[in-house]
């Protein structure tokens, strides 16, 4: 998910620069006679490289065509990826974050996704959004950290070679000094490939993905030749920096002439306050040159006009949506499934509905339920626990283990519960039984101590994007809090990562969520979020957590 599309109004020095750089980067581009054989053919483990080309494992050309989908802001919405597959999508650009600057996904959860994409005949592009903007966006992670992030996953990832490639992390360089992206990439792919890791990796371009200054297009050589097994992918990211014919056919040819990879690892359609891409052009051109691309995104945009589904509704395709899914050289048109996958069957069949859940450690504002786990014919991937009032359900938590607490409840209160379990085909079993608990009674006491820190991340005209880290200074660990704060300065949250906000006028209270309902003692859990501002943008002072006033800084 964007908080804002990464791109840059060009004035007429930069314009010029770019010229001049796209001009040299054709030239670095252009392979001689010598270096067009230098390199063996790479013995192929899975998807991999020859000629500048994606192939399979079993040597079949493979074109992306897919979108993004922004998995680690919305865990719950695992139907997703069935969705884009029913919409005939080949692969799905899959969006993770290694902790640097969001909630880390586990290798459990990685796992998961990986599964769902098998089930759903998927190719899976994994990326780390985390290093966004890194050089210029002081928030962002290093290619380094994401390295180290996919090195710990090593056991998820290995033997997924023919279903995985791993795209090291978004847009790893802001406008600031471009140049700096080079070494740090080779450095990064390097270190994967000492770590024994022999599938497909892409790297995205600096200039927040666009490259509008070339420098990924004139180093683009360097960086292939600087991975040994040649199973190098390159990723541009098109959005209004590429708003005519000409800026979008000479990049791609460049690389194509070159005989280097190339894909559009994100691109949108809509216009915005830089200009309007040109879609149609991308689209035809990956076409005509049999390159991948993978539009941004499914749904969740903090700037809805980019969603391609509303609210992850399949059947709600925006004006975007149809664009990419139905119109010329869309997806249902040109996208053809791996052929790994042929010879096998869509997994249809839903897990076995879990046992009754069992409630334990109740208080005022929280329950822990257990329950019996289900079977499947493929895996069980997960669980939503669900509210019951009469005919009407809704979400209260979701998780991979057989364990959930839900927090945010009221307390002297009566609740129903069940649960249902789901595969990584999107697939849903029936309902367990229901459970009936009664919350305890208020203890009309502030509760435990707490600190709270805020920052803003980024800003841009308009908006901005913010982070608040709720620590726990008291003695015993906090299960369940609400948080109070206001805005002085007109500020609204847009969207939020991590709780659930309420906002009335400046007042603001979040819920918290499944995953940050507990914060043990002297730890602590971090929100994200992405908000309007006016001229100013004040931070909050004074912050409470159930009631209690929590210290600052």
């Amino acid at each position: 998910m964007r908080t804002t599309r990464s791109t840059t109004p060009r004035n007429p020095v930069a314009v010029l620069l770019a010229a001049v750089v796209t001009l040299l980067g054709l030239l670095v581009l252009a392979p001689s006679p010598a270096r067009a054989e230098s390199r063996p053919a790479a013995a192929a483990t899975g998807l991999h490289i020859v000629d500048g080309r994606l192939l399979e494992g079993n040597g079949n050309d493979f074109v992306m065509r897919g979108v993004n989908h922004a998995h680690t802001w919305y865990p719950g919405e695992t139907r997703s990826l069935a969705d884009v597959k029913a919409l005939g999508a080949n692969t799905v650009r899959v969006v993770l974050s290694d902790g640097y600057r969001w909630s880390r996904n586990s290798a459990q959860d990685v796992a998961a996704v990986i599964q769902s994409c098998k089930a759903n005949r998927l190719i899976c592009v994994l990326e780390v959004h985390d290093t966004t903007g890194y050089g210029e966006d002081s928030a962002a992670g290093t290619l380094d950290h994401a390295a180290d992030y996919w090195i710990s996953l090593k056991d998820v990832l290995a033997g997924q070679e023919d279903y995985v490639v791993i795209n090291i992390g978004n847009e790893p360089w802001g406008n600031t000094n471009p140049a700096g992206w080079t070494d740090p990439t080779i450095a990064a792919i390097k270190k994967l490939r000492a770590a024994g890791f022999q599938h497909t990796i892409m790297v995205d371009a600096p200039n927040w993905g666009q490259d509008w200054q070339g420098v990924m297009r004139a180093n683009a050589r360097t960086v292939y030749d600087a991975d040994t097994t040649g199973n190098l992918l390159f990723s541009i990211h098109m959005y209004s920096v590429f708003d005519t014919a000409q800026e979008i056919t000479d990049y791609l040819n460049a690389f194509v002439t070159a005989k280097l990879p190339i894909v559009i690892g994100e691109f949108g359609g809509p216009a915005d306050q830089y200009g309007d891409p040109d879609e149609d052009t991308m689209m035809a051109t990956a076409e005509r040159l049999d390159l991948g691309y993978l539009a941004w995104s499914w749904s969740g945009n903090t700037d809805p006009i980019l969603d391609l589904a509303i609210d992850f509704d399949p059947a709600r395709l925006s004006s975007w949506g149809q664009r990419i899914f139905h119109g010329a050289n869309g997806i249902a048109a040109t996208s053809r499934e791996a052929t790994v996958f042929g010879g096998t069957t869509p997994d249809t069949q839903a897990p076995t509905a879990p046992g009754t859940p069992a409630a334990s450690g109740v208080s005022p504002t929280s329950v822990t339920l257990t329950w019996p786990a289900a079977t499947d014919n493929v895996g069980v991937t997960g669980y939503d626990v669900v509210r019951v009032n009469g005919t009407t359900e809704t979400t209260a938590a979701s998780t991979t283990g057989t364990t959930a607490t839900v927090s945010s409840l009221t307390a002297d209160t009566t609740y129903t519960f069940a649960v249902y379990a789901k595969d990584g085909a999107g697939n849903r079993s029936a309902r367990s039984a229901t459970v009936t608990v009664k919350t305890e009674k208020g203890t009309g006491t502030p509760g435990t101590g707490c600190s709270v820190r805020y920052r803003v991340l980024n800003e841009w005209p308009g908006g901005f994007q913010g982070e608040i880290t709720i620590g726990n200074t008291g003695t015993a660990a906090i299960s369940g809090w609400t948080l109070g704060f206001g805005f002085p300065s007109g500020q609204t949250i847009s969207n939020m990562w991590g709780g659930t906000p309420t906002q009335n006028g400046a007042s603001v209270t979040v819920a918290s969520a499944s995953y940050t309902s507990t914060v043990p003692v002297n730890g602590s859990v971090t929100l994200g979020f992405t908000g309007t501002r006016l001229t100013t943008n004040t931070a909050p002072t004074a912050f409470t957590l159930n009631g209690a006033s929590c210290a600052t800084g």
